[in-house]
């Protein structure tokens, strides 16, 4: 499936602890399309690091002319849904136009709603208050030209992975909107197989700077966000294989992966 990398890595956008304040130095140039988004419609899967199947996933994707819609949502076995839309342009560097992403249910511990849109520059954090009805806070913030909110997979396919490292920007709740940065380096190569067939998969690592005096402060007090492990087959149609990080802040680590059709047995339905 071509370019299925597009899918999410949703796990930066809500992994960053309440210690951020980073203070951005000169801006970061948006990443060039190397590899044209289209439409897909793919299948995911997320497990505990015990193996335990905890959700099933879509993703689907539509291309119309330069601009895709990019939708992902697990539905997981007690209820709960984690959501993602991220709406965005491909002509000559990728650009963010907005972007939506939804938590809720027993598994989260906080449920989350966040919104960007990059042309009103509006952050909007909606939330139950204490009088049960929902609060919503939007603030007016610069948004970066390289921002990966809901399209951080998109960089991982179009970098090159001879590159020592790629950096782009991204918008989180501290609760007040705050920009951090991701810098994404390559760890080489390691063997996988398909269906017994050896392949080989890029091995990403991504790692959320803070920056500033927080960022000094963050290892000390525990409040560093874990790297993120992503690996990807390269080539002419990069292809998403797998992911590694929690999906909240402070949450245990999940494996996201591409999941395979399983049939019913014939021998078995006819009993």
């Amino acid at each position: 499936m071509k370019n299925m990398l597009t899918r999410r890595l949703r796990s930066l956008s809500l992994i960053i602890p309440l210690v951020c304040a980073w203070v951005p130095g000169s801006p970061a140039e948006p990443v060039l399309v190397r590899h044209v988004s289209g439409t897909v419609h793919g299948f995911l899967e997320m497990r505990a690091e015990d193996g335990h199947l905890l959700a099933s996933g879509d993703v689907v994707q539509v291309a119309h002319g330069d601009q895709v819609t990019l939708h992902t949502v697990f539905n997981f076995k007690d209820g709960s849904v984690d959501d993602e839309t991220t709406v965005f342009t491909q002509h000559h560097s990728f650009h963010l136009i907005t972007y939506h992403h939804i938590q809720k249910g027993p598994y989260f511990p906080h449920p989350v709603d966040i919104s960007i849109d990059s042309r009103s520059r509006q952050f909007t954090v909606r939330s139950p208050g204490k009088d049960g009805k929902e609060e919503v806070k939007t603030d007016h913030v610069d948004m970066p030209l390289d921002l990966a909110n809901g399209i951080v997979g998109l960089i991982l396919a179009n970098v090159r992975s001879d590159s020592p490292e790629t950096d782009v920007s991204m918008l989180v709740a501290t609760p007040k909107p705050r920009q951090v940065k991701l810098a994404i380096s390559s760890r080489g190569e390691e063997a996988f197989t398909v269906a017994g067939s050896p392949r080989k998969a890029i091995h990403y690592e991504i790692k959320i700077e803070i920056g500033g005096i927080a960022g000094m402060v963050a290892p000390l007090v525990g409040k560093q966000p874990p790297n993120i492990q992503v690996w990807v087959i390269g080539g002419e149609a990069p292809t998403f294989v797998k992911e590694e990080g929690p999906i909240y802040q402070d949450g245990p680590v999940m494996t996201i992966q591409l999941a395979s059709p399983v049939w019913p047995d014939p021998a078995k339905a006819g009993k």
